[in-house]
């Protein structure tokens, strides 16, 4: 077996056909400016060709159901392992998932209290028993007026065709069944949808109940309990339905439940949901964009805890779902080993106990301990969901497996690397091998082996400038990277803090686990807002600071955290926010129509004398609607060929050429270049053709500025790197006209940025400052925090055990205080000499 992977001429987007070996079983960091085509090796390259390999090896049914991903551009891969990626799209905010979704650590609750749970009556709260068929015959007399239905459940809300039962039951006589709600003929031809659950009920009699017809009852009873194995369901004239089994009734309520199974406690299936609220556990509304939110009040029927009456009234050790859901992870580990179970199940939840310890054990061991299972992951700082994410794939411990990992280390609080390094260590030594793209010095300095690549970004980048051990990075005479690990590069200081022009306060802000505090925020400078992950960032300053600046600066009416008041408002004419939330990434979204460039260019060439003579307006030169874009391929570029079990093949548009318009609307120019040459041009170039108009100038201005002089304006968005999408998306807010009066509210925009490109972006964000503007920045990053004016750090812990201010003031008071950010924060200022740092 080979001891490396051993990539050849890798031409991927903007690799320049590299070769490369890397060390199988090591822990390895890719490294590089953004943009040098460290994404481009790891995920669109290495991934993608070792899951694409994986799924070439399932039949071609099997492929069918499976997203294939496209051959990457590379000559040869060998000693490539089955690949599992971890990159930088966000968690998901559907108000269904939960962290214990998202890791499957409740489908393992789940299969805990179908296996071992105790049934409790819901009305009562005694244990339910089973009955005997004697017993249904006398319920059935008791409770019938007239004449009913007895029907055997034998398809239970699952998937299929059916054809082989539907044979089964033509020959065993039955004439009819009850199939999704309706009744139908069994001699009729019966087909249903293979991908949709479905419910069946066979018609065993029609008969009316009494003393005399006592026998008849009982046959169909037990002839019902024999093909439903244990149940059968009375359906009354007036519609009225009747479950009764052989298993499990409440003798004095007369409640019969169904047979426990995992679905029974999901509250995405509608056997375990909340009738009232289908699942969510609070009333909800459809926002603008149609997607679905929770007002924050809870279901009135289930109290918040999603699942119906007889799912919570199953019970471990006095117990519920949803109770154990609602602890902490380090409570829930502890109480999970000392549940008490019957000793005839003892063997059963001990295999599902220790696989769910196990998987709770990982998020403890990313600081995740104070979340519980039954949290929103809409509710997650970043930081948070990307553990979260991280749990979720590695709690399995595989072996022999490809992990690539895109900046692991985004939201995390320097004390928390450590314990990812430590993790990522133990999934290296369980036999696997740890790919990561990273730009954190401390991972960086961890790595088994290192490879920058670069020496630029884009055109400039792509090839590899340095690689080995940490040693040999820092030999190399070339490598930026290098440079900055060797001190010889660093991020200069200003030459003062600056010195506040007026205070923002926000009054006891309580929301989440905000501890009633008082926050007190300099205007004219730059405020960095620390802490460890869960600790009150985000909620401080998206949720509260954010919207009620909004709600009275713009007069709108969004929902803020829970405060008092904010005062110093009047000092403020316009408040930014920068989030975590993704860009458009579909192939039609790109950096000029993201950063609005788009728009005004399209006006521009609508100007133009040539478009003015044939009456053209701003939307013949948009490629998303009819009219000037080419119809062939609609605007795309590109067609899409469907090859059955291999994947879609794309093929540039015949008629267009890949240019996306039609030959009229490419006939009109400006300076000599058609909208589709624009669109084909680095920012660099564009800047130079259209610096005479302010406001594509003020834009391109700053994607220059940020580095993004070499991406080119309609370079899909797929294509960009995560540094590369997040600097555009700052870039469309900071290329607003500031007012000297604007605050900026920034969440770690140091994502997927390079030493330099760091330097960079502090230098934009400096004179935004300079102007006036006041900056508040959430961030880890050291180099940044160390940078700016003053910090507000939140603490000492995440969760309930964090919101409270543990330091606030300039760099050298906070680094003198015994916050966990203090003593990372001494060692930064001490190595770049700063006065006072000692």
């Amino acid at each position: 077996m080979l001891d490396e992977i051993v990539v050849k001429k890798a031409a991927q987007h903007n690799l320049k056909r590299i070769d490369v070996r890397l060390p199988r079983n090591r822990f390895i960091v890719v490294t590089g400016p953004s943009g040098s085509g460290k994404s481009s090796l790891a995920f669109d390259t290495l991934f993608a060709e070792g899951q694409r390999r994986y799924i070439e090896c399932m039949s071609a049914y099997a492929r069918q159901y499976m997203e294939m991903m496209e051959k990457p551009y590379v000559e040869s891969i060998e000693g490539l392992s089955p690949a599992i990626s971890i990159d930088q799209k966000t968690i998901s905010s559907n108000p269904r998932s939960t962290v214990g979704t998202v890791t499957e650590m409740y489908d393992l609750l789940r299969l805990l209290f179908a296996r071992v749970g105790t049934p409790h009556c819901p009305s009562c709260g005694r244990g339910v028993s089973s009955q005997s068929t004697d017993q249904i015959v006398s319920r059935i007399l008791e409770s019938s007026r007239g004449r009913v239905r007895i029907l055997a459940p034998v398809i239970k809300g699952r998937k299929g065709e059916y054809h082989r039962l539907f044979d089964r039951l033509r020959k065993k006589g039955y004439l009819r069944l009850r199939l999704d709600g309706v009744f139908r003929d069994l001699e009729e031809e019966i087909i249903l949808a293979k991908t949709k659950a479905h419910t069946g009920e066979v018609l065993v009699d029609d008969l009316k109940p009494s003393i005399s017809a006592r026998a008849r009852l009982q046959e169909a009873v037990e002839m019902s309990l024999e093909l439903a194995e244990g149940e059968v369901l009375v359906l009354a004239e007036d519609g009225k339905e009747n479950y009764y089994s052989r298993k499990l009734r409440c003798p004095v309520c007369d409640v019969s439940l169904p047979d426990l199974e995992p679905r029974n406690f999901s509250f995405n299936s509608p056997y375990g949901a909340c009738p009232r609220c289908h699942g969510l556990g609070a009333d909800s509304t459809t926002n603008e964009d149609g997607e679905l939110e929770l007002t924050g009040d809870l279901c009135p029927a289930c109290k918040g805890a999603r699942l119906n009456p007889q799912s919570l009234a199953v019970r471990i050790d006095g117990r519920n779902i949803h109770d154990l859901s609602r602890l902490p992870i380090d409570r829930l580990i502890g109480d999970l080993g000392k549940l008490e179970i019957l000793v005839s199940r003892e063997a059963v939840a001990e295999k599902i106990r220790k696989e769910l310890i196990g998987r709770l054990g990982v998020c403890n061991e990313l600081g995740l301990s104070y979340l519980s299972l039954d949290r929103t992951t809409a509710s997650l700082s970043g930081g948070e969901a990307q553990r979260v994410r991280l749990a979720a794939q590695v709690g399995a411990r595989l072996r022999g497996i490809l992990y690539v990992l895109d900046e692991p280390t985004i939201g995390l609080h320097q004390r928390d690397n450590g314990r990812l390094i430590g993790l990522l260590r133990r999934i290296r030594d369980d036999g696997n091998t740890v790919l990561v793209v990273e730009h954190d010095e401390q991972t960086i300095r961890a790595a088994d082996f290192i490879l920058d690549l670069g020496p630029g970004a884009g055109e400039h980048g792509g090839r590899v400038v340095a690689e080995g051990p940490l040693a040999e990075i820092l030999k190399s005479p070339s490598s930026l990277t290098a440079k900055y690990l060797r001190g010889e590069a660093v991020v200069s200081f200003p030459g003062d803090r600056r010195p506040a022009k007026g205070w923002l306060v926000v009054r006891n802000a309580r929301e989440h686990n905000l501890k009633n505090v008082d926050v007190s925020i300099p205007l004219g400078c730059m405020t960095a807002v620390t802490g460890v992950s869960g600790s009150g960032k985000s909620t401080l300053v998206f949720d509260i600071l954010f919207r009620a600046l909004q709600n009275a600066l713009s007069h709108t009416k969004l929902r803020t955290g829970a405060y008092d008041k904010i005062e110093g408002i009047h000092q403020l004419d316009k408040v930014i926010s920068v989030d975590q939330k993704p860009i458009g990434r579909t192939p039609r979204s790109n950096p000029a129509t993201y950063a609005g460039l788009f728009t005004d260019l399209r006006l521009l060439f609508a100007h133009a004398q040539e478009a003015r003579s044939r009456g053209y307006g701003p939307g013949r030169f948009s490629f998303n609607v009819p009219g000037g874009r080419c119809e062939e391929c609609q605007g795309a570029g590109v067609k899409r060929v469907e090859m059955h079990f291999l994947p879609d093949v794309f093929v540039t548009c015949d008629r267009c050429g890949g240019l996306r318009y039609n030959k009229e609307t490419l006939a009109v120019r400006y300076k000599g270049r058609s909208i589709a040459d624009f669109l084909a041009m680095t920012v660099d170039e564009a800047y130079e053709y259209l610096k005479a108009q302010p406001r594509l100038k003020r834009r391109l201005a700053t994607l220059r500025q940020v580095g993004l002089g070499y991406i080119r304006l309609g370079q899909p968005a797929p294509t960009l790197s995560g540094g590369e999408a997040q600097r555009i998306k700052l870039t469309k807010e900071l290329g607003k006209r500031a007012t000297g009066r604007t605050l900026y509210l920034l969440d770690e925009p140091t994502t997927g940025l390079h030493f330099d490109d760091v330097r960079k972006l502090l230098e934009i964000l400096s004179e935004l400052v300079r102007l006036g503007n006041t900056m508040v920045i959430i961030e880890h990053n050291l180099e940044v925090i160390r940078f700016c004016d003053y910090i507000i750090d939140l603490g000492p812990e995440g969760g309930e055990d964090g919101g409270r201010i543990v330091a606030a003031g300039v760099p050298e008071d906070v680094a003198a205080s015994d916050s966990a950010t203090a003593g990372f924060l001494r060692s930064a200022l001490s190595a770049a000499g700063r006065p006072g740092s000692s």
